[in-house]
């Protein structure tokens, strides 16, 4: 992959499918930008559990999706041209591990390291998220809250 790229966070996705959503217009504006191929973003295979997960749990989420209606909005999301999905490289644990080193983590703030690790695996250098103070202190990272 390359520098070009920029991922989408799940909170991205699930606020885009909210409307209620305070980030409801931003988000839908990049995901809309994701119609053609040129819009240089991508997602893995981690955003999209998390983002089935968040939209389908009530204690999440006012007016939860059924999981057919998440899938229908994930193959949505993997059908857009100017999405593309980065693969999961052998070297992420050694690369996570690395991250742990650098900034500790407990619970579910080691899901953000797995996914930093995916992205410097990739060449993904920038990030589309609301949770910006979950990916700070990175150097290698340029952090964009959309």
């Amino acid at each position: 992959m390359s520098d070009d790229l920029t991922l989408l966070d799940a909170n991205v996705l699930v606020y885009a499918s909210f409307p209620a959503s305070e980030h409801y217009s931003a988000s839908r504006k990049i995901l809309e930008s994701a119609a053609t191929a040129e819009a240089g973003l991508c997602v893995t295979s981690q955003v999209l559990a998390e983002f089935f997960s968040v939209v389908t749990n009530p204690k999440r989420v006012h007016g939860p999706r059924s999981p057919e209606e998440a899938i229908e909005a994930v193959e949505t999301i993997l059908a857009l041209p100017g999405i593309s999905v980065l693969p999961a490289p052998a070297d992420v644990p050694r690369r996570w591990i690395e991250l742990m080193r650098r900034r500790p983590a407990t619970g579910a703030g080691i899901f953000d390291l797995q996914l930093l690790a995916t992205m410097l695996a990739n060449g993904v250098r920038r990030i589309y998220t609301f949770n910006r103070p979950d990916f700070e202190g990175f150097e290698e990272l340029t952090v964009i809250a959309p």
